[in-house]
């Protein structure tokens, strides 16, 4: 019984990730790559206050994230090891500060109750209007979604034919991570990386730093209006989860006009499984929906919702992460 309750008020902790966001956003597992050291010098090397950075850290260590094997020193454990910069999967940047998100979500009970997003009525705006607004916050965002991506890539690149793709319109492709990816490991491939101004701004930086610049043609704009005509593949890399059954069709209908006869659309989502087992997807999900109302989707609504834009699935691959749905014009 000790332990269920234990359990209950770990969960019910809101305590410990928000420890754990300030320790990622100010980079602290940086500061311990060569060794145990006295908070007070971790503090001051990162800009904190010193003895509210103790008792953060004595919090995280509680939950096997960091550990202190001298009283006010810190070390790093295998779970603090992910949170290094220097990490080939690090989730340094998968969890920043972001204040806006938590204001929305104190407005959970509300969306509970009446399934609207919280976001746009706590802020009085949309989620994605804010970010536009609000230049260092969408960086945090942006650098989130790249430290999510390292495994996203890992799981995909493996799952589908990239190599046949010819030139990739990746639509709300962000900062262009995902695209300098498979550029990268195929180089016959092309892109083309659409996304509004603020995000689209960074992709230079990320295409640069892959080597694949001279591959990718960068448009600032709209995806729902700014849609390139006549290319092999249209990538939707987890984009059609931020809108709602009509937004979503809406862009789905103005991608298959864009098609040519034999062009390939790639929808890349989360499927969420039946039951009761760990699956990231379904924290996602809710978190879409205080944001944004929108819902993660079955395999089945993923493919009734490409069939009423009038696309026909040809093949559905699901991986550790996202299921890559393959379609085509409906002929």
């Amino acid at each position: 019984m000790v332990a269920d309750i234990e359990r209950v008020q770990e969960i019910a902790d809101y305590i410990a990730p928000l420890a754990l966001r300030i320790a990622c956003t100010y980079r602290v597992a940086d500061c311990l790559i060569g060794g145990p050291r006295p908070v007070a010098e971790i503090a001051a090397e990162v800009g904190l206050h010193a003895e509210t950075l103790r008792r953060l850290l004595r919090v995280l260590a509680m939950r096997g994230v960091f550990t202190e094997p001298a009283p006010g020193v810190f070390a790093l454990t295998p779970l603090a090891q992910l949170l290094r910069g220097d990490h080939p999967l690090s989730l340094r940047d998968a969890y920043p500060m972001v204040a806006a998100d938590l204001h929305a979500w104190a407005g959970l009970e509300e969306t509970a109750r009446t399934g609207t997003a919280a976001f746009p009525r706590e802020h009085g705006e949309s989620y994605y209007a804010y970010l536009a607004g609000q230049p260092a916050v969408s960086r945090r965002v942006d650098a989130s979604v790249e430290a999510q991506n390292r495994l996203v890539v890992r799981t995909l690149i493996r799952a589908y034919d990239w190599a046949s793709c010819g030139t990739i319109v990746d639509l709300g492709g962000g900062t262009g991570l995902f695209l300098a990816a498979l550029l990268a490991r195929f180089s016959r491939l092309r892109g083309i990386l659409v996304d509004l101004p603020h995000v689209a701004a960074a992709a230079p930086r990320v295409l640069a730093a892959r080597g694949v610049s001279d591959r990718v043609v960068v448009v600032a704009g709209d995806y729902f209006a700014t849609i390139p005509p006549g290319e092999d593949t249209y990538l939707l890399k987890t984009v059609l989860h931020d809108w709602t059954d009509e937004h979503a069709g809406r862009l789905l209908r103005a991608v298959a006009m864009a098609m040519r006869p034999d062009s390939r659309l790639l929808v890349l989502e989360a499927i969420l499984p039946d039951g009761d087992a760990y699956h990231v997807g379904k924290l996602l999900d809710l978190h879409s929906l205080v944001l944004t109302g929108a819902p993660d989707r079955s395999r089945e609504q993923l493919i009734e919702l490409l069939h009423q834009a009038g696309l026909e699935t040809v093949s559905v691959t699901q991986t550790a992460t996202l299921a890559v749905l393959a379609a085509r014009r409906a002929v």
